[in-house]
């Protein structure tokens, strides 16, 4: 070696190593694995490694060709705790499925603040409270998968504002109250709503009837809901997979082909609902016959049926008649009884 290179190689030596730092997004994803509690025995998450530039190559992590995170995968990984993700630093983040785990505590509104969110799959898991309002935010989210959880409360009035959403599906929580107004009209992209098994109540909006677009299920069983079947409903796509089983539903069932082929199961649990496609007769009161327009009973002005005065001025006479007449026959009567008698008698 000269003695050039020599002296070349020393003053690299003598230079200050680079710093790599792990960016904003790998710290926020850092700070969610901190919120969980995992067991000793699981390996999950452990290439997590806080050393890295960028967390691209993490398990469950997903980058655009930029090196931004757009999803969040971890399905059935047995992570536990009351998690905690703010979204802020990850402004790309598109996907998150967080499905059938442990993860206890409530949503984090932090999580709703990612303006790119399309999907938030939280199902099979033990997260309760409500929904918090700012879900309204996430305006671009086209599913909402919480199912089989503990939420409770009503639906917030801002979900409205998820006016791209496909699939909803609320099933087998403790929500409570009743729809909001508008679900219709401001969710018309939705395929797919499931809302079975809560504690709904009041009447079904009529209208859910504008979902057009729905193709997969419109599922109301087992909730509370009152009052009769919007007749909107019979104008849904015929594909529709429809359950209003067990509620407290009554009246009519409105008669159409959507309904009629949801056959008699989508209807059970409702004592007081008639009408096909279930077996239950409705029993009415008979109406009135309606008069007919020349009826001479008819009083002029009205459509009771009423005398008219020059029939009630004739019906006086006619009766007052009708009385002389049979006083006169009963006098002539009691006269010539007397006469015989008395010519009897002597």
């Amino acid at each position: 070696m000269s003695l050039l290179q020599l002296c070349f190689t020393s003053f690299l030596l003598l230079l200050p190593l680079p710093s790599y730092s792990l960016n904003d997004e790998g710290l926020t994803l850092l700070s969610f694995k901190q919120s969980l509690q995992q067991k000793p025995s699981t390996t999950q998450l452990q290439n997590w490694n806080p050393s890295d530039t960028n967390p691209c190559s993490w398990e469950g992590i997903g980058c655009n060709p930029l090196g931004r995170v757009i999803s969040l995968t971890l399905p059935y990984k047995q992570l536990a705790g009351s998690f905690h993700l703010d979204s802020t630093n990850l402004t790309q983040l598109r996907h998150v499925n967080l499905r059938s785990n442990n993860l206890t505590g409530t949503l984090p509104p932090e999580l709703l603040q990612s303006p790119a969110l399309k999907t938030l799959v939280l199902s099979e898991n033990s997260i309760s409270g409500p929904i918090p309002s700012e879900i309204g935010n996430a305006d671009r989210l086209q599913t909402l998968d919480l199912s089989q959880n503990s939420f409770n409360g009503p639906l917030p009035p801002s979900i409205l504002n998820c006016k791209r959403l496909k699939q909803l599906v609320l099933s087998s929580n403790l929500f409570s109250g009743s729809l909001p107004d508008g679900i219709g009209p401001s969710l018309i992209t939705l395929q797919s709503l499931n809302l079975s098994s809560n504690a709904f109540t009041g009447r079904i909006p009529g209208d859910i009837g504008n979902l057009s677009n729905l193709q997969g299920a419109l599922d109301l069983s087992h909730n509370f809901f009152t009052g009769a079947i919007p007749s909107s409903l019979g104008g849904l796509p015929e594909t529709v997979y429809i359950d209003l089983s067990h509620n407290n539903l009554s009246g009519p069932i409105p008669q159409s082909r959507t309904l009629l082929d949801a056959g008699p199961t989508a209807f059970l649990g409702n004592p007081l609902l008639c009408g096909p496609p279930t077996k239950a007769l409705c029993l009415s009161l008979p109406e009135k016959p309606k008069p007919m327009a020349d009826d001479p009973l008819l009083e002029p002005g009205s459509g009771e049926r009423r005398l008219s005065p020059a029939l009630l001025a004739i019906a006086i006479v006619s009766g007052t008649v009708l009385a002389i007449g049979v006083v006169a026959l009963s006098f002539a009567y009691w006269y010539k009884y007397l006469t015989n008698t008395s010519f009897n008698t002597r």
